[in-house]
């Protein structure tokens, strides 16, 4: 695991323990700012919610859907750097988060169905 960049280094550890650690929480505050912050603090109020189509993450302005290392929020769009595997928007941090310490809220229903109705 030495050639794997320093998030997937955060995402192993965080993966074998499986809680966020105050040497973790560290770790990505200190790579990703106040994006890493952000995705801790939406990961601890339960902000993010897979349904069977999407994994979505409210922020504080509309619902983002995730896939992968791709966001539909307009950081992602315009700010990060394609070619930094770093250089992530908030709600991919915190899908990332929140699946490795098993705190996402699962709605058995469709994402696509309930965005009509928002």
């Amino acid at each position: 695991m030495s050639e794997a960049n320093p998030v997937e280094r955060w995402e192993a550890r965080l993966e074998e323990r499986g809680e966020l650690t105050p040497e973790i929480v560290e770790t990505i505050t200190g790579i990703h700012g106040d994006r890493g912050a952000k995705a801790i603090e939406a990961v601890a109020e339960g902000r993010v919610k897979v349904y069977r189509d999407f994994t979505v993450v409210v922020g504080y302005e509309d619902e983002y859907v995730v896939e992968g290392r791709a966001c539909t929020c307009k950081d992602y769009e315009y700010n990060l750097d394609p070619d930094d595997p770093t250089d992530l928007c908030w709600h991919v941090l915190a899908v990332a988060i929140a699946r490795r310490v098993g705190h996402v809220d699962y709605h058995d229903m469709w994402y696509s169905e309930v965005r009509e109705f928002l």
